[in-house]
């Protein structure tokens, strides 16, 4: 597991795989064709796979398309870039391709085994690119709602920001995870997205 793999990374500058995904529209994108990214109403709604309706605070951009989509919902240095980009307020709604390799060394995320977590070295933590990131054991297992009807996968990792050296922590964060398996859903907030929690209890299936 990555609260292992601090020791093997233990040198300044370690790079980070990452798996990237096209964000081309194809049959596995997780944003619909008819999904809608600007709205001058108090919310934007954001149209995902399966009718997946979130209704998102105006304030909130939309980047990315196909299978990986970044809500941006605070400061942001480059909010186009990958998973792991740091210094950047937001979360991630990612589907079929982004699930297929998001688990610990690309091998296909299951909440069951570990968290989403798509590299093979220890990623730089999202609020200090400086320190690595690294993943506990679930200190929450269960389920959420997501609309109607619909109750989503729901797990809370614990992560810790160390330094890449000698492993010394230096702040926490927990990682949140909503995974809808059927429509091959996934939202992941290291954040602690403040609403978050009620946009998804109050998504609209179309």
């Amino acid at each position: 597991m990555m609260r292992k793999m601090i020791t093997l990374a233990a040198v300044a500058g370690v790079a980070v795989s990452v798996a990237q995904v096209p964000a081309s529209a194809s049959s596995s994108s997780v944003l619909s064709s008819s999904a809608s990214s600007s709205s001058t109403a108090a919310t934007t709604p954001l149209v995902l796979r399966g009718g997946l309706t979130l209704d998102l605070p105006s304030s909130w951009q939309v980047y990315g398309g196909g299978d990986q989509i970044r809500v941006v919902t605070g400061a942001c240095t480059r909010p186009r870039s990958h998973y792991f980009e740091p210094k950047c307020r937001s979360f991630w709604v990612m589907g079929t391709q982004a699930i297929r390799t998001g688990g610990e060394g690309f091998q296909t995320y299951n909440p069951n085994r570990g968290p989403f977590y798509p590299a093979v070295d220890v990623a730089p933590c999202a609020t200090n690119p400086s320190l690595g990131q690294v993943l506990g054991k679930a200190v929450a297992v269960g389920y959420r709602p997501v609309g109607a009807g619909h109750r989503a996968h729901y797990r809370v990792w614990p992560g810790r920001c160390v330094r890449y050296d000698n492993g010394e922590q230096k702040s926490t964060f927990k990682q949140r995870e909503w995974y809808l398996p059927k429509e091959r859903i996934l939202i992941v907030d290291q954040w602690g997205t403040p609403g978050l929690t009620t946009v998804l209890k109050n998504a609209v299936w179309r």
